[in-house]
C-alpha cells in the first residue's frame, strides 16, 4: 500500500443528487472511476442546501423539499495521481450533461492509515 503523506492535493467536485451517467448517480461512477483508477480515497458528502451558476436554491428541508441536493465528491491523492484522473471525470461530467464546480486545492495530509 502506496503511503500519502505530506504535499498533495484535494479535489472537490460539486454536483446535483439527481445528476445520472447512464442510469448511475454520478457521484458512484466518480468514485467507482477514483477506486478503478487507484486513487488514495474518495468520499461522497450529500448537503442540505445549495446554489450554483444558475442561483436557484435546493434545500432538505421537509417543507420544501428538493429532489437534487448538493452533493460534494472528495477525492485527496499526490498531484500526478489527481491530474492524471481529471480527464476522466472531464468525460464523465460531459457524458452526464450536467453542471456542476470542480476545484483543487493543496493539502498537507497529516495522518492515512488502513
Amino acid at each position: 500500500m502506496e503511503t500519502l503523506n505530506g504535499e498533495s492535493k484535494l479535489l472537490r467536485i460539486f454536483i446535483g443528487e439527481i445528476d445520472k451517467l447512464g442510469k448511475q448517480p454520478l457521484y458512484q461512477a466518480i468514485l467507482f472511476a477514483a477506486r478503478k483508477q487507484g486513487m488514495a480515497g474518495c468520499t461522497v458528502l450529500r448537503g442540505i442546501m445549495s446554489f450554483g451558476a444558475g442561483s436557484k436554491v435546493h434545500t432538505a428541508k421537509w417543507i420544501d423539499v428538493s429532489e437534487d441536493l448538493p452533493i460534494v465528491v472528495e477525492i485527496v491523492d499526490k498531484e500526478e495521481k489527481i491530474n492524471a484522473f481529471l480527464p476522466a471525470l472531464h468525460e464523465m461530467m460531459e457524458k452526464a450533461g450536467c453542471g456542476g464546480l470542480i476545484t483543487i486545492e493543496k493539502a498537507q495530509v497529516l495522518y492515512y492509515r488502513h
